[in-house]
């Protein structure tokens, strides 16, 4: 059995929090194996204070949606304590937010896809805490996915936003408290960050072998499956293609009325993709792109693990739904997105402005691959002073 950040400090309080005013920042899946919820936990305790509760995109229970659909900051109904949304008015957490903790402890449960926003809230709240002179304390969980290899694009500085800020691959095998860390060396050094980590987890390791409870950590993330497929289709947002919202699959399907599913298949197929099937499966979204709307598709079925290259399947699929679709059918989304109004929204989700040229300009896609390689070893490099798990 894994043991979370929260298991450990919940079995063996550090003397450090004792009689300290704390700040939580969670969500749903802020829980112990036993699904007691870190609110609760802090809320009973005798030896030092709940103060104040943050929480990031989607909320504390996740229920918000979508992406920019912000939410409010209130007093919460039974703790009767503040309740700050981190993702509508404020990203990063104001002064006043801060005037009545002694320390800010973060429990957030990642999945292991660079431009999922929750550690870049994480690293707005280490600038806040940082230059307030408040303490943070970080609860590893696992990475969910952190047996795929690294891939894709490392995110180049110029295309940092709130869905990427730091020169990472866009699947990049780190735990949430290994971006942590690097975020306090590479940006924050004065941050006093104090960092649990887990105990029994390997990288090598998939969520389901953690011996852990899935809690949804956004609505449109049900399953370990999802969090699988999710940094390559994620890219979907930023297309006119439906990346399955609406279903009750997102993320393994995408469509879109325009899309010839048969010949997409065929194309797809005569790629030899290594890790993965493809099956038809057209379906109607019932909310967001083409809500009502018949889209021709597919579901991605991940069939070996270990050979499965989340953000270089998208790439192929992308190439292969040009190839098979009417002259200029696929379009790329304009701004803004995420709170970035200029860059190009696949831009700043995919690190950097190739995927799409190598897309529009009809490239061989191999050798964006290539120049990934190229960069993951870099990162490789700078990674092994960072990772603290054995594989």
């Amino acid at each position: 059995m894994v043991l979370t950040g929260l298991e450990i400090i919940s079995d063996h309080f550090p003397s450090a929090l004792k009689g300290k005013r704390i700040g939580i920042l969670c969500h749903a899946p802020s829980i112990t194996k036993d699904f007691s919820h870190i609110t609760d936990i802090f809320f009973q305790r005798s030896d030092c204070m709940l103060s104040a509760i943050f929480g990031p995109q989607h909320g504390i229970h996740g229920q918000t949606q979508d992406n920019m659909i912000e939410w409010r900051s209130q007093r919460h109904p039974f703790y009767k304590i503040p309740l700050y949304s981190l993702y509508g008015e404020h990203r990063k957490p104001a002064p006043e937010m801060l005037k009545d903790i002694d320390v800010l402890l973060i429990d957030l449960q990642d999945v292991g896809a660079r431009l999922y926003t929750y550690i870049w809230t994480v690293k707005l709240c280490i600038e806040a805490c940082s230059e307030a002179g408040i303490p943070v304390w970080l609860l590893d969980r696992p990475n969910p996915i952190g047996s795929l290899p690294f891939d894709g694009p490392v995110l180049k500085k110029e295309f940092f936003t709130f869905v990427g800020g730091a020169s990472i691959p866009l699947c990049h095998r780190m735990t949430i408290g290994e971006m942590a860390l690097w975020i306090k060396e590479k940006y924050y050094p004065r941050c006093d960050l104090n960092i649990v980590w887990m105990k029994n987890w390997r990288r090598s390791s998939l969520f389901s072998e953690t011996g852990l409870p899935w809690v949804l950590p956004s609505p449109n993330m049900p399953t370990i499956q999802t969090a699988i497929v999710y940094p390559g289709t994620v890219l979907i947002e930023a297309l006119n293609l439906s990346e399955g919202r609406g279903t009750t699959i997102p993320f393994e399907l995408f469509g879109a009325p325009f899309i010839d599913a048969e010949k997409l298949k065929k194309n797809l197929d005569a790629r030899n993709i290594e890790g993965c099937a493809f099956r038809i499966h057209n379906f109607i979204p019932t909310f967001h792109k083409f809500c009502g709307e018949l889209c021709n598709g597919l579901q991605i079925h991940v069939t070996d693990i270990n050979l499965f290259k989340t953000v270089g399947i998208a790439l192929e699929i992308f190439d292969a739904i040009i190839e098979t679709s009417a002259p200029d059918s696929l379009k790329f989304n304009l701004p803004p997105y995420e709170y970035e109004y200029s860059l190009m929204p696949f831009d700043i989700l995919s690190g950097d402005s190739g995927m799409r040229e190598t897309l529009l300009n009809r490239k061989n896609i191999r050798i964006e691959k290539e120049k990934w390689s190229h960069e993951i070893e870099e990162f490789r490099n700078e990674f092994r002073h960072f990772a603290v798990y054995p594989e």
